[in-house]
């Protein structure tokens, strides 16, 4: 049988921490906007130009209200294609996003990157969804996304690192170094990620959790979870990009 993680109700602290996290009102949700605000104006004062944090900004907000919508409608679905056909669209952007770095973007390029998301983000999914969480049902779209937008993203990070340091060391390097260099290059953020969690800061999954009145140790079970999907997800897709591109470049290894 399962270890049971729910917070048992009696225990007056257990039953605080319990507690839901309470919605944010619109006017005290504007108060977030004055940090940017000081930005904006630092800049503009400076001549460095507001533009792209504008348009970023409202961008990101005009981005998660269409989101928050259709997540709404989705997280009620009960329909097993719904969620997979968010997962493909999700799965093929990123593999888009990954090739920003290259000048030159190809069917090929697309390809592998496309390959080796999947192979590293969707078999990690499917280990956390199915061995670790055992969701039911399988597809449960307000689990399945959320964990699956984590893992792409990060894989799709990873792959932009190493393509741009790959293409940028195989000038002066042969294939197997460059492979190497770049592997190690991908890796830096979430590696130093696990050096930083809990000691510089709280990760989102954790904090998250926190704020939504979840027990810490629980929380930090499922960020343990988190780091090692992250790391694993995101070496496995960039390895495997960066062995794609071996036939493409046998001639320097």
């Amino acid at each position: 049988m399962r270890e049971q993680l729910a917070v048992p109700v009696g225990n007056p602290r257990q039953v605080m921490m319990s507690t839901p996290i309470p919605i944010i009102p619109l006017d005290r949700l504007a108060l977030t906007f004055l940090p940017v605000l000081v930005v904006v104006v630092i800049l503009y004062r400076w001549s460095l130009g507001v533009f792209t944090p504008v348009y970023a900004m409202g961008r990101m907000l005009i981005q998660l209200l269409l989101v928050g919508y259709v997540l709404a409608f989705v997280f009620e679905t009960e329909h097993s294609g719904i969620v997979l056909s968010v997962l493909t669209g999700m799965l093929a952007i990123a593999s888009w996003i990954a090739l920003g770095p290259l000048q030159q973007k190809d069917r090929g390029q697309y390809a592998k990157a496309l390959f080796s998301i999947a192979l590293g983000g969707v078999l990690t999914l499917l280990l956390v969804t199915r061995g670790v969480l055992d969701l039911q049902p399988w597809f449960n779209p307000s689990k399945v996304i959320p964990l699956a937008g984590m893992i792409f993203a990060n894989s799709m990070t990873a792959i932009s690192l190493a393509a741009d340091r790959f293409y940028a060391e195989l000038e002066k390097a042969p294939y197997a170094q460059a492979r190497n260099i770049a592997l190690r290059a991908a890796l830096i953020p979430i590696t130093n990620s696990l050096f930083a969690v809990g000691l510089v800061s709280l990760p989102g999954m954790m904090t998250g959790q926190i704020l939504a009145g979840v027990e810490p140790l629980v929380a930090a079970r499922y960020q343990i979870m988190v780091m090692c999907m992250l790391y694993g997800s995101s070496g496995a897709s960039a390895a495997c990009y960066l062995a794609l591109l071996k036939g493409d470049h046998s001639a320097k290894a």
